[in-house]
């Protein structure tokens, strides 16, 4: 009973971190090339009518989890407790009007139940622009630049492939046949 109890809780506090985003927005975009699961929370405009998105990364590569950790501990102070529950990071990113150059204005910690371990949030006179194009095609900038900007992002499906039966030409002319002397 208890367990069930626990469970009921946990699902509860799953259930309610994830309807802080609209689902019918959110994508998972897999995992990137160090093996880290990313998903897209959220795209659009702001308040000010700036294109913004939101995105996840969850640490699904422990050497990586372990090094962020280790900045958590050595760079903000946070205890090893505290930091060891390191789940996923948050970054919400805005954009150029074009879509070309994006800014991170806020990354955050959180655990496992979305408690949030350490924020940075970035005034807008101390963020740095960056290309959207460098961050590559896979990328969640560059995904959250096209849906924010109400564009496709690059479709990932694999290209069509024909295959061309290649047939080489009858010989009219029989072939000779090979007789061998019996031993």
């Amino acid at each position: 009973m208890k367990k069930l109890v626990v469970c009921a809780l946990l699902l509860g506090i799953f259930a309610s971190s994830a309807m802080a985003w609209d689902a019918a927005k959110q994508k998972t975009l897999g995992p990137d090339s160090n093996k880290m699961t990313w998903y897209l929370l959220d795209y659009g405009k702001n308040e000010a009518g700036k294109p913004y998105a939101v995105s996840r990364k969850y640490y699904t590569n422990p050497t990586i989890k372990n090094d962020t950790i280790e900045l958590l501990m050595s760079k903000f102070g946070i205890s090893p407790e505290v930091a060891g529950s390191l789940y996923f990071t948050e970054y919400c990113y805005e954009y150029s009007e074009d879509g070309q150059q994006y800014a991170m204005t806020y990354l955050r910690h959180y655990d496992m139940l979305g408690n949030l371990i350490h924020g940075t949030d970035y005034a807008e006179e101390d963020r740095t622009l960056a290309s959207v194009a460098a961050a590559g095609s896979k990328h969640a900038v560059y995904q959250g630049a096209n849906l924010a900007l109400g564009r496709n992002p690059v479709a990932t499906t694999k290209k069509a492939t024909t295959t061309t039966k290649t047939t080489t030409p009858k010989s009219t002319v029989p072939a000779k046949r090979v007789v061998r002397k019996g031993k």
